[in-house]
């Protein structure tokens, strides 16, 4: 044999050599940082969806309260009506009409009046409020209609939306 031929022939040997190492040595590092990273997204995602849960215990048929209807909920509760212009409208069982408050100093003025009473001491007057709000008011005539509430320490705050031919 000449020496091209020994040499092609070490060459094919030390080949598939190379082809065996490489073969054998095949680097399992990317795939192991692959199965962690997967690993780690799967749990931080599965502690997610449990703290949305919210646990809500079943209505007991015995304990259940009957449906309000609006005219009971205004029966003794302070009002106030938020029409779509943005007015406020305060009513109180101790009055008989209700009363236009045009700005919030106003509304906040006879919510005052109407959670004094009769007596006009702080506290004498109706310990709940529903706030209608319309559904074309802004947000934020009924965030103002919550904080008048709450400045008056109002115990039982409620707030509704309605719309036209509602009330």
């Amino acid at each position: 044999m000449s020496d091209i031929e020994d040499d092609l022939e070490h060459m094919v040997e030390e080949g598939e050599e190379k082809a065996k190492r490489i073969d054998d040595e095949l680097d399992m590092t990317p795939m192991v940082d692959v199965t962690f990273l997967l690993l780690i997204f799967f749990m931080i995602t599965a502690a997610f969806a449990l703290q949305k849960a919210l646990e809500v215990p079943p209505v007991n048929e015995e304990q259940a309260a009957a449906t309000q209807t609006i005219d009971d909920l205004e029966k003794d509760s302070i009002v106030i009506r938020i029409d779509e212009d943005n007015v406020y409208w305060v009513g109180s069982p101790l009055w008989t009409d209700e009363q236009k408050a045009p700005s919030v100093q106003e509304m906040r003025s006879k919510v005052r009046e109407a959670r004094n009473g009769e007596g006009g001491r702080m506290g004498k007057g109706p310990t709940k409020m529903l706030v209608q709000a319309h559904s074309e008011s802004l947000y934020e005539f009924a965030i103002a209609a919550l904080d008048a509430g709450a400045d008056v320490q109002m115990p039982e705050v409620r707030i509704m939306m309605y719309e036209e031919g509602d009330l």
